[in-house]
């Protein structure tokens, strides 16, 4: 009798943890997915890397910068490879297509464009993502982490770039890649 208890406990604890594993693909699994791979650059940032020296926020600034935990980017440059560059892309356009995702704006052409999504609330987001892509120099995925960021605030916090107080020379291989302006 114990036997067939310990099986069918067995069975039972299988069965949740299959259960409680999410197959689906998620922006998270596939920045994961991609750390290791030598065809995308990537950076990895705190917030407070970006701060220069001198930095003279105002407090309603610091609590909008406090309220940004991390910044991935992940990037994959075209380099000849079209065929793998466009799976690439798809693949991480079938994933931002989760409805999970909400889009705030997109814009661009034929070859270029760029998509700005969020997750969370629209007052409250817990990640805002970048999806920049050119036909002809590749896609970069910007992955901003927080807590409750405030879409206003985080506007009013891309002044302090125009002052100096945030630094984007972190950034700046990626932009590069794009013909991008941070600095």
């Amino acid at each position: 009798m114990t036997t067939v208890i310990k099986y069918i406990v067995g069975l039972g604890l299988i069965a949740l943890s299959m259960i409680s594993c999410n197959s689906e693909p998620s922006l998270q699994k596939y920045l994961v997915e991609k750390q290791d791979d030598d065809k995308f650059l990537k950076i990895d940032l705190a917030t407070s890397l970006l701060q220069s020296e001198d930095a003279n926020f105002t407090q309603e600034e610091k609590e909008v910068l406090n309220s940004v935990k991390k910044i991935n980017v992940v990037a994959y440059p075209l380099k000849g490879n079209t065929a793998e560059y466009d799976v690439e892309r798809k693949k991480v356009q079938a994933i931002l297509a989760n409805e999970k995702y909400q889009t705030l704006m997109k814009m661009g052409s034929n070859k270029s464009g760029a998509t700005l999504k969020y997750t969370g609330e629209e007052e409250a987001i817990d990640e805002l993502i970048v999806f920049a892509s050119d036909s002809e120099k590749g896609f970069a995925i910007f992955r901003l982490i927080g807590d409750n960021m405030e879409p206003d605030n985080l506007l009013k916090l891309m002044n302090s770039i125009d002052r100096g107080d945030i630094d984007p020379s972190q950034l700046k291989s990626i932009g590069n890649m794009f013909d991008m302006q941070l600095e």
